[in-house]
């Protein structure tokens, strides 16, 4: 008589359900590994698209300044710019037309209060920048308006230059939009003698 052979069968049997019960166990907690780094792949593009950084466009808008379409600036009306009135600047003109000389009450447009405040620890190296253009333009250079918006423009490059934002690129047509916290340079009066 044969011995039951049974066993050993049972003993195969028993053997195949174990491995088989491992690998899937392994299958179903990699399925639950990749779903959850996927959902929160989707929070943190959801997360950064509601915060402005615009998820897989990040790319597209790293350089708004340059991409940026020559024109104004644009505000935002719930948050006003603050104004930076820099004291009076009374200079000599260049004196290839005589003896002339320019007053005037020159004003900066930046973002935001904090902004505003921390401009005072920069405010001696902008205003020698600022005399030292004024003091080397012509009377008739600054006479009028296209003038007078040529030296604000100047003025605002050195302003930002001095905060360490280097000058806009100028386009064929038009001039670039500021890159730095200075938005723009206002003249609050101008009196040449």
């Amino acid at each position: 008589m044969a011995k039951a052979p049974a066993k050993p069968e049972e003993g195969a049997k028993e053997a195949a359900p174990k491995k088989s019960g491992k690998l899937l166990l392994i299958i179903v907690i990699v399925l639950l590994l990749v779903l959850i780094l996927a959902a929160g792949g989707v929070a943190l593009l959801l997360l950064l698209k509601n915060k402005g950084g615009g998820g897989g466009d990040s790319h597209a808008e790293a350089p708004p300044a340059a991409a940026a379409p020559a024109g104004p600036a644009k505000i935002d009306l719930a948050k006003p710019p603050s104004f930076v009135t820099l004291d009076p600047f009374t200079v000599n003109l260049r004196s290839d037309e005589g003896d002339r000389y320019l007053q005037t009450v020159v004003v900066l447009r930046v973002s935001d209060e904090k902004l505003a405040e921390s401009l005072k620890g920069f405010m001696p190296e902008i205003r020698h920048r600022i005399n030292l253009l004024l003091s080397n333009r012509l009377p008739s250079e600054v006479a009028t308006v296209q003038g007078r918006e040529e030296l604000a423009s100047d003025i605002l490059d050195q302003a930002n230059e001095a905060l360490g934002f280097p000058p806009p690129r100028e386009t064929s047509s038009r001039r670039a939009p500021p890159t730095g916290p200075v938005q723009a340079v206002l003249f609050n009066s101008f009196i040449i003698q």
